[in-house]
């Protein structure tokens, strides 16, 4: 018995095997494995695909994804109908994606327009065959895209106090990631990086440098650098103002107040003499009478 399940075990594995294989059989999908593009540029992913259920008569749907499994994000996605010249993306794409193969030629390749450094990752390009039956393939190992720019020093600033001391914070952006020094006045000043960063996909292209016990008075410059070019912020420290002691505000605020009540009296002493006056001319106007 148990030497019969196993054999209905084995027949049944092979079988499955044969059908997942027939369904493989024929598929060829072809993609760069890495594709490079500056900021700021638009850039070309390749993809084409062949498959001996395809005909001219079948309607085709194309899918690009950044990213793989259930945190993939889908980019682009249209749809070629039977007949129709072009593939027809949804009502909501983002119109920096747009296919610049011909699905009909079976090209699938994906124009990304004015590319950031925000686009690097793996991209995964996938079309579904919606004929008599519907197949669909997609290349596993995915394109890598790299968006390279030059540095870009994005803030330069100091922070601190008298008590804990000044220190100069650079933050800057590049693709590869930027080489940061520091420049004093007479020489080359050693930083440190600040990390780590709030987001882990962005550590790949920005980062933060610090400089410590710096002096008011002073200049200090920042540098940053990669293949591509140099960059550089200077940023003068201003000396603290003294705040302003109490003892030094009292006396403008004290003969302000003196001269507001002496103001008073005088209004006081005048109003009560012209009382008086006019009381007794009354009186001698009455007398007379």
């Amino acid at each position: 018995m148990d030497v019969w399940l196993v054999c209905s075990f084995l027949s049944l594995l092979v079988s499955v095997t044969g059908v997942l294989g027939a369904a493989d059989d024929g598929w060829s999908i072809h993609v760069q494995p890495e594709v490079r593009a500056m900021e700021g540029y638009p850039v070309v992913l390749p993809c084409t695909f062949s498959h001996p259920q395809h005909s001219q008569h079948s309607s085709l749907q194309v899918l690009w994804r950044l990213g793989h499994g259930q945190g993939a994000t889908v980019l682009f996605r249209c749809t070629s109908r039977t007949g129709a010249p072009t593939c027809e993306p949804g009502p909501k794409q983002d119109q920096r994606y747009r296919l610049e193969g011909n699905p009909r030629e079976h090209d699938l390749s994906l124009r990304i327009n004015s590319a950031t450094l925000q686009d690097n990752g793996r991209y995964f390009c996938r079309v579904e065959i919606q004929g008599r039956e519907h197949v669909s393939f997609e290349d596993k190992m995915g394109t890598r895209l790299r968006v390279e720019a030059p540095p870009k020093i994005l803030d330069l600033s100091v922070e601190g106090s008298e008590q804990v001391g000044y220190r100069a914070l650079c933050r800057v952006q590049g693709s590869p990631l930027p080489d940061v020094q520091w420049l004093g006045p007479d020489d080359l000043l050693e930083g440190s990086p600040v990390g780590p960063l709030a987001q882990e996909s962005q550590a790949h292209y920005h980062t933060v440098s610090q400089l410590r016990d710096v002096e008011p008075g002073q200049q200090y410059t920042c540098s940053a650098s990669n293949p591509l070019g140099k960059e550089q912020a200077t940023l003068y420290v201003l000396p603290p103002r003294p705040p302003m002691s109490v003892a030094r505000a009292s006396p403008p605020l004290l003969l302000l107040l003196s001269v507001c009540l002496g103001a008073k009296v005088i209004l006081l002493v005048g109003t009560g003499v012209w009382m008086v006056q006019a009381g007794a001319l009354q009186g001698v106007s009455c007398w007379w009478k």
